[in-house]
């Protein structure tokens, strides 16, 4: 059965048995604590931690997941794969243990000619709590499974909680026995032999303390008892499929199979090739799934896992002896492998390949310099005569350069050295420990909303927004928040949260900032509002001060926005989507939003690009945005179902929750956008758009930031200013002032030519009177010579050589130099031949002199050349090249 198959039959079961279909959630979710969705029942977590109120009772999904933690283990084991998905059913005070094991049951053992998936019962097997006696009484009334088959087991494998206060309870488990060529009888702790497949959690406990998985307090029952399942979609693939784990089933395989064509290597001939293929074919499908969800690779965060996975990747295809970029080859087969489940994929798919293939070329380039850096670090390890490269060095190659360590291992034994392995894994671990604290610090109770949960139950209802269509509104005071409490009343001066039933303030999303205003209490209070926000679904904040009289809870109260900042960010938001659509026809379809912000008179848009806009481009895109302001088309906002605005063609964000109703906004017939935001009426109140420039904000993201309005006309102006003073200053029309600057800045670098050629001469003249100073070591020839403050490296290396040519090969030479050049140190050595006959290289040489310096330096035997970041200590540093020369001589 294939893998799509398997989903469409859960989907459809559970759907046939009163279950809202839920979509899967993008990888990259709301959830401060979580850098991807790594669980099914993420999604829903708001609504089992109280936070909102389900809009249905029962729900289902196939969830898309990605779980790094384990990542050194992909391709060991049968179960350890980065990205995976979860076929869930959701209960929310609805069914509870009976129903679910009921369901659970019959899809599990209905046929598959009847659209189940045909389990045979005599292979299947029950785990439970073992204190949920009830469990095991349903598991042998419903299944009709015996006690041999029900496995009673601990806190540790049975029980489940969230790692925090909150929701908890115990959970039972399907197994199957594969047989006895996994492992031994009732051995429940092989994993392979009985093989979990389905887990059922019981939610019923409220836990106040949680110390550990198995250590944590139950403060009582949960006021609705909830339940929420998983099904490993892929673990239920290979079971069904008849294939032996999880890279071997039809979504995977193929990229196995053609990294086999691509490496004339065959897979299950060597374990370690095997390994290889395995993390090959996960690696790129994980890419594929979380770059198609807007993740792209950088340094940090969620842009660090993405990067380290496509690394990983192209560094096994190496280690399978190819060299070349491989993931035109491999992405597209997980693509067509995909795209059945995510047809996403398929239209997504340029921006997807363009993304990942800039990433290899990318580590392609750090392998090269990588590379170089290793034999520095080996080169220096043998000159001092150690055996082994030291593990801070292979952490630092690893950690900042990106160079995985199984290649340093590789290189280092090429050149007979071992590698501090040890060493390396103790930095690991410690940054690996730091980024746990941090996680852990970071990791509270899904933040404390409870106040704003209890203010909107109170609340029984959403606020209602009503800025779209007015600036004024009448309203009541239905809540305040003062310190973190919910208070009756609060005072001049006192700062404040409040909550109104209605208002036109509109709280901050979507990369609008939030408005500013005023309310004005029935009593005589007046409140200053400087944001508005949203700490919970339904409910809007107005954060503000008690600005006069006494504010209490319940009065009348009338709100203001203040308009001319309401007006001036509207106009900014609606040339964020004229800046958008413009992208999208310069620089096409990938050209997609990243991210913005729309503050007043001002625009950021972040876009998906790999590479810098052209001026020519971005004058283009700004000409076609003031175009259409000329055009005065209308700005118009209707609400309607998601199915018919991506009919429409209305642009959606990546990571972006919607529900059934979205609001789409449109430009004319030019432009249409998924967007909450408020609007100008018409383009045409925009006045002007004025981009101020583009640049990159990390690994395939670029910025474009821009003036709106009296804020481009100001700016405008200025630049006329400057324009104006110019051409006075210059004597010069407008029009003639490029012409005019590239001709002063011609003669400026002809001015600059001239200096140097001085410089240059003033410095290679004194070549004579060195070559006169020349001293006698040994039997070698020496000249050292502190060339002093602004000689170009340039200069000095010419100035070494001539010296060089002028003390000639008779006898071994060795010319030691040093200067500065702008603020910093530079050393250049030479040597002659006879020198590099008896052993003299340059290089050994500029190393000495380099480290005192605060830097480094290499080249070749007979010149190299180093450099530092402590200009005091160049005498020093030539007198150290002397001394070593003078104890080689003794």
């Amino acid at each position: 059965m294939e893998t799509a198959e398997i989903r469409r039959r859960w989907l459809a079961f559970f759907e046939s048995r009163g279950h809202s279909v839920v979509p899967s959630a993008p990888l990259v979710h709301d959830d401060p604590n979580l850098l991807f969705v790594n669980a099914g029942m993420v999604p829903f977590k708001p609504y089992f931690l109280g936070q909102e109120t389900p809009p249905f009772t029962r729900a289902t999904s196939v969830q898309k997941c990605v779980r790094t933690l384990d990542i050194e283990e992909v391709g060991k084991t049968t179960r350890h794969g980065t990205f995976f998905q979860m076929n869930g059913n959701f209960s929310f005070g609805d069914y509870f243990k009976e129903g679910a094991i009921e369901l659970a049951w019959e899809l599990v053992t209905r046929p598959q000619h009847d659209g189940g998936y045909g389990f045979d019962e005599k292979d299947l097997y029950a785990s439970v709590y073992h204190e949920d006696d009830e469990a095991i009484a349903l598991w042998k009334r419903v299944a009709g499974l015996p006690d041999d088959r029900i496995v009673r087991l601990g806190k540790k494998d049975n029980y489940w909680n969230m790692g925090v206060a909150g929701p908890g309870g115990p959970c039972s488990e399907i197994l199957i026995d594969r047989g006895p060529e996994f492992g031994a009888d009732r051995d429940w702790e092989a994993g392979d032999r009985y093989l979990e497949f389905w887990n059922l959690v019981f939610m019923q406990d409220d836990l106040s303390a949680v110390r550990a998985k198995d250590d944590f307090d139950i403060a009582g029952p949960l006021p609705k008892r909830n339940i929420d399942t998983g099904m490993g979609l892929e673990r239920v693939a290979y079971l069904l499929q008849g294939v032996d784990n999880l890279y071997e089933i039809d979504e995977v395989f193929p990229v196995i199979a053609a990294a086999e064509e691509l490496s004339g290597r065959r897979y299950g001939a060597d374990l370690e090739d095997d390994i290889r293929f395995r993390v090959v074919a996960d690696h790129v499908r994980s890419a594929l799934m979380l770059i198609g969800d807007g993740v792209t690779p950088g340094n940090e965060g969620r842009g660090y896992v993405l990067r380290r996975l496509i690394r990983r990747a192209v560094r096994s295809m190496r280690l399978l002896g190819v060299d070349v970029p491989t993931l035109e080859h491999l992405l597209p087969v997980s693509k067509d492998q995909m795209r059945a489940s995510y047809p996403e994929l398929e239209t997504g798919f340029a921006r997807i390949s363009q993304v990942a293939y800039a990433e290899e070329d990318a580590f392609h380039r750090t392998l090269s310099a990588g590379t170089t850096i290793l034999d520095v670090a080996v080169a220096r390890a043998k000159s001092s005569g150690s055996g082994t490269l030291g593990g801070t060095e292979a952490f630092q190659l690893h950690d900042t350069y990106g160079f995985p360590i199984d290649l340093t291992l590789e290189m280092a034994a090429e050149q007979g050295l071992n590698v501090d392995e040890a060493g390396f894994r103790r930095l690991m671990a410690e940054q690996r420990d730091r980024a746990k604290a941090d996680a852990k610090a970071k990791k509270m109770t899904h933040g404390d909303v409870s106040v704003y949960r209890r203010l909107a139950d109170q609340l029984g209802r959403e606020v209602e927004f009503t800025g779209y269509d007015e600036v004024v509104s009448e309203a009541r005071v239905r809540g305040l928040i003062h310190e973190g409490e919910l208070v009756e009343s609060v005072s001049a001066g006192d700062e404040v949260e409040i909550v109104l039933d209605r208002t036109p303030l509109y709280a901050e999303a979507g990369g609008q900032l939030a408005d500013h205003g005023r309310i004005r209490l029935a009593g005589g209070a007046l409140i200053e509002v400087r944001d508005v926000q949203k700490p919970v679904n339904g409910l809007i904040v107005h954060r503000a001060t008690v600005l006069e009289g006494e504010a209490v809870t319940g009065v009348e109260a009338e709100a203001a926005v203040d308009v001319a900042r309401r007006r001036s960010v509207s106009r900014a938001h609606t040339a964020t989507h004229m800046v958008h659509q413009a992208l999208r026809e310069e620089l096409g379809d990938t050209a997609t939003q990243a991210g913005s912000e729309n503050s007043p008179g001002r625009l950021r848009f972040d876009f998906k690009a790999q590479s810098s806009v052209p001026h020519e481009a971005m004058a283009d895109i700004e000409a076609k945005v003031n175009a259409v302001l000329l055009d005065d088309l209308p700005v118009m906002a209707d609400v309607m179902s998601l199915d018919e605005a991506r009919r429409m063609g209305a642009l959606a964000l990546f990571g972006e929750k919607y529900g059934d109703r979205v609001r789409v906004v449109s430009i004319g017939e030019w432009s249409r956008e998924l967007c909450g935001g408020t609007h100008a009426l018409r383009v045409g109140q925009l006045g002007v758009v004025k981009l101020l420039g583009e640049a990159s904000i990390g690994s395939g993201v670029r910025r474009v930031e821009a003036l709106v309005g009296s804020d481009a006309y100001h700016y405008l102006a200025r630049e006329a200013a400057i324009v104006g003073q110019l051409t006075d200053q210059l004597k010069v029309r407008k029009e003639e002032l490029p012409d005019r600057i590239a001709s002063i800045l011609t003669k400026l670098k002809e001015a600059e030519k001239e200096i140097a050629a001085v410089k240059q001469a003033q410095v290679l003249g004194a070549a004579p009177g060195l070559v006169a100073s020349a001293r006698d070591f040994g039997g070698v020839t020496f000249v050292s010579h502190d060339a002093g403050a602004d000689v170009t490296a340039d200069d000095l290396r010419g100035l070494v050589l001539d010296v060089r040519r002028r003390l000639g090969n008779d006898r071994p030479s060795l010319v030691s130099m040093a200067g500065v050049a702008n603020g910093r140190p530079i050393v250049v050595v030479a040597t002659n031949e006879r020198a590099r006959e008896i052993g003299l290289k340059a290089g050994v040489f500029v190393k000495t002199a380099a480290q005192l310096l605060g830097g480094g330096g290499g080249g070749k035997d007979d010149i190299a050349q180093g450099g530092g970041t402590d200009p005091s200590m160049v005498s020093t540093a030539l007198g150290a090249v002397e001394e070593q020369l003078r104890q080689r001589g003794a």
